[in-house]
């Protein structure tokens, strides 16, 4: 049985009281958190959610929002409306999301993934970054990283010029979406390396672990439809607030 409790849990993840302009439609965001914990085990394949209406009212989003939400994720093959039955999860359709290749979770599993930038440059890729891409300069992207409302990581990307170049006015919280409608660019596979390293100097002070101190570290490079990688990434995550979690099938 789905746990009311965490009903309650989920409002507070898709309701919150400082929306970020450029968070996405509240329906994506239900349908993404749902697929992010079936993913994760938090929903099993035969699950029945509660009541349309019940779910809604503790979303705190209209019936219509909430369908919208499910009628996407059964398309996907996610959810199977049973008529006078209800909505049931079915684990074996298409789980990729905009927040697929996203890594990490809170400890208990799970979590919506939320960006806030903190600044947005378009200049030369510095000697300390490694090869990738053609071009000498690149777009920088550093954000705070959330999980629902806890703050759990900052990042630096770095896109490559001859990609194409992006401003914060165009983005969403899914900077792979926002590639995809921007850009026409589909991040098709990456490579992680995880690690330990010091927190940068830049981090805010909303970020718990500070300038200098030792947290999980990711390493990406990631690839579109060319040979060579267009974007490398760095994150420095809390230890104590998420984990990295790969899943293989």
């Amino acid at each position: 049985m789905y746990q009311f409790s965490f009903l309650l849990a989920l409002a507070h993840r898709v309701t919150s009281p400082h929306p970020s302009p450029q968070a996405l439609p509240i329906y994506v965001q239900i349908a993404e958190l749902l697929t992010r914990d079936i993913v994760s085990g938090r929903l099993i394949d035969g699950q029945r959610l509660p009541p349309e209406r019940e779910m809604a009212v503790e979303l705190g989003v209209s019936v219509g929002t909430l369908r919208k939400a499910l009628r996407d994720m059964g398309e996907k093959g996610l959810i199977e409306a049973v008529q006078g039955s209800g909505n049931y999860v079915r684990a074996g359709g298409d789980t990729g999301s905009v927040y697929a290749m996203f890594r990490l979770e809170l400890m208990e599993g799970g979590g919506l993934p939320r960006a806030q930038v903190l600044s947005l440059d378009h200049m030369d890729k510095p000697a300390d970054l490694p090869a990738f891409g053609t071009s000498s300069q690149a777009t920088r992207i550093r954000r705070l990283r959330s999980l629902n409302e806890t703050i759990i990581a900052v990042e630096e990307i770095w896109l490559d010029a001859d990609a194409g170049l992006i401003e914060e006015s165009t983005m969403s919280e899914s900077l792979y979406a926002t590639y995809r409608k921007t850009l026409g660019l589909w991040i098709q596979r990456a490579q992680d390396r995880v690690g330990l390293a010091s927190v940068p100097d830049w981090a805010p002070d909303d970020y718990a672990p500070r300038p200098g101190d030792a947290v999980g570290f990711i390493e990406r490079l990631s690839w579109a439809d060319r040979p060579d990688a267009i974007e490398f990434s760095r994150t420095w995550f809390d230890p104590a607030r998420a984990v990295y979690v790969q899943r293989l099938k």
